[in-house]
């Protein structure tokens, strides 16, 4: 089957709010351009076009159809969707490049998740019988899993403070992040809580955003750019969505999904962007996928410094893919996450081609 290559990625700006429409138009129209700007291709030499996003998040009926506006009428294209992280969508992208369908596919991503109340919005993501009715939104879903860790002595929250910090420093290179700066643990301890033993620090930012990602096949791709970030790996693994069902301090599907991409197989990455929307969800990643001291991790500041729903996983691969297309790294690794307490995970090992 034919191998396939990150070759284009391009994101919006992380902001807390954008006044447009809840399609994602006013978002995509210019990274679109962006991305065919960065590899020389038009929309005619796209053969395949995938998106992620939810009709529930922006409230309206075929919101992903509206978005094709930002596309254009003409000429026809070949278009797919799915309700989930855009990360989900690259995977069928690859699927068609990989059977031989198309030679090339432009993945994208977005959603605006001001226009609603978005922990009571993810609340309804769990077991509609038995927990649904409860409404513990997903920060407190959360906070119980943090809590979980705490007391059973794998992290501590001055653990949970220095992660929050790093991304923080780290994002203050990056132009597209929405949270950036410097901080030290005992002024972050001091903050108040937002759902025990959460603060502030522990949890990603509301956000506006989205993200495309142009792949190509390996031939197509050694013609468009210099060093394409080969998929080498790429497998999702789904939890039970009953929390009482599984330890929470610990990631299984993670864990499956990165051992089925080979993220230990074959030599350590160097790189790995990992799509946590709380602190201690990191260290959770980090266990689950064998990623040691010598691992760069999120170094674009991650979920914590801009977490725009449904394109956030897809920019994790697009930045760990962006390290290999820019000569930083040779082996890089891309996560995605979805539903409560890292229910659903993704992961794709990226190397030079």
């Amino acid at each position: 089957m034919t191998d396939v290559a990150v070759v284009g990625f391009a994101q919006a700006p992380n902001v807390r709010r954008t006044h447009g429409t809840t399609n994602g138009v006013e978002m995509l129209v210019p990274i679109f351009a962006q991305a065919f700007e960065r590899t020389g291709l038009s929309k005619q030499d796209i053969g395949f076009w995938c998106s992620g996003s939810s009709d529930y998040l922006a409230g309206r009926a075929f919101s992903f159809v509206a978005a094709v506006d930002a596309i254009g009428a003409f000429p026809p294209i070949h278009e797919s969707h799915v309700e989930m992280d855009a990360a989900w969508a690259l995977y069928e992208a690859w699927l068609k490049i990989r059977m031989g369908e198309v030679d090339t596919a432009l993945v994208y991503g977005f959603g605006k998740s001001s226009a609603g109340e978005l922990r009571r919005v993810l609340a309804l993501q769990l077991d509609p019988y038995v927990t649904a009715p409860l409404w513990p939104d997903s920060i407190a879903v959360a906070g119980l899993q943090a809590r979980l860790g705490l007391d059973a002595g794998l992290w501590s929250e001055k653990d949970l403070a220095e992660v929050a910090i790093r991304s923080r420093a780290d994002a203050a290179a990056n132009p597209y992040a929405q949270v950036s700066g410097h901080a030290e643990v005992s002024e972050l301890l001091d903050a108040p809580f937002v759902a025990d033993p959460l603060r502030a620090h522990d949890i990603a930012p509301v956000t506006d955003g989205a993200a495309v990602i142009v792949l190509a096949s390996v031939e197509r791709a050694r013609d468009l750019v210099e060093r394409p970030a080969v998929i080498a790996g790429i497998d999702h693994r789904v939890d039970s969505p009953a929390l009482g069902s599984r330890d929470l301090t610990r990631s299984a599907s993670a864990e499956a999904a990165g051992r089925a991409a080979g993220a230990g197989s074959a030599g350590p990455v160097e790189v790995a962007e990992l799509h946590a929307p709380f602190t201690h969800q990191e260290l959770i990643l980090r266990e689950a996928l064998g990623l040691g001291e010598g691992v760069r991790i999120n170094p674009s500041g991650g979920a914590l410094t801009g977490n725009p729903m449904f394109s956030a996983g897809l920019a994790r691969i697009g930045e760990a893919a962006t390290r290999i297309l820019d000569g930083d790294a040779r082996r890089a690794l891309g996560h995605a996450t979805s539903g409560p307490a890292l229910q659903q995970n993704l992961v794709a090992v990226l190397e030079r081609g």
